[in-house]
């Protein structure tokens, strides 16, 4: 079966939230118990530099190279296909800083604050691009409903919130241990 093939749907979509929604509470909740503000607020320019490059990989292979004929190409001119993982990779990573930035100072969990503004930048991306005719112009998508597409879209970034702090963290305390210091548990 070839991508072009596939069709996604409402059905799929909300059945893919409802998958990953539980799976964003368990793994924020023990990243939010494993990195404290501390962590966090150490971590600055390692979650920019992580998120510029997990997005820029995402869009290098997903969306430049996977799904540039299904999807992408009906929205980017040709040109383009090999600019937009730097393109977006320095957005997000931008972005990422941005949303570091805010967790710290708004209320309630900083690690949990991250990933639900990721996930909500995911949204606000996604309602621009079925703005744009993601629903309509791609056949594998033509057809699905739009809130379903941007809610799972929230779930799918703040799963990407996670993963992008648990490699930040990763890096940090590989770095640390080359400087011989220690992240605190």
């Amino acid at each position: 079966m070839l991508l072009s093939d596939i069709h996604v749907t409402s059905a799929v979509l909300w059945r893919s939230a409802l998958i990953v929604a539980p799976v964003d509470v368990a793994f924020v909740s023990i990243l939010a118990w494993w990195l404290g503000g501390a962590i966090l607020r150490r971590l600055k320019w390692l979650i920019a530099g992580t998120t510029a490059a997990f997005f820029a990989v995402v869009w290098g292979v997903v969306a430049c190279y996977l799904f540039w004929e299904p999807v992408y190409h009906y929205f980017f001119p040709a040109w383009s296909r090999w600019l937009l993982p730097l393109a977006y990779g320095l957005g997000f990573g931008c972005a990422g800083l941005l949303a570091w930035w805010l967790a710290l100072r708004l209320r309630g969990n900083s690690v949990v604050n991250f990933c639900i503004l990721v996930g909500l930048s995911g949204m606000a991306g996604h309602v621009w691009a079925v703005h744009r005719g993601l629903l309509e112009k791609p056949p594998m998508l033509q057809g699905a409903s739009p809130v379903a597409a941007v809610l799972f879209s929230g779930f799918e970034f703040v799963f990407y919130g996670g993963l992008i702090l648990t490699l930040a963290a990763v890096l940090g305390r590989v770095w640390e241990q080359l400087k011989g210091k220690f992240l605190p548990k």
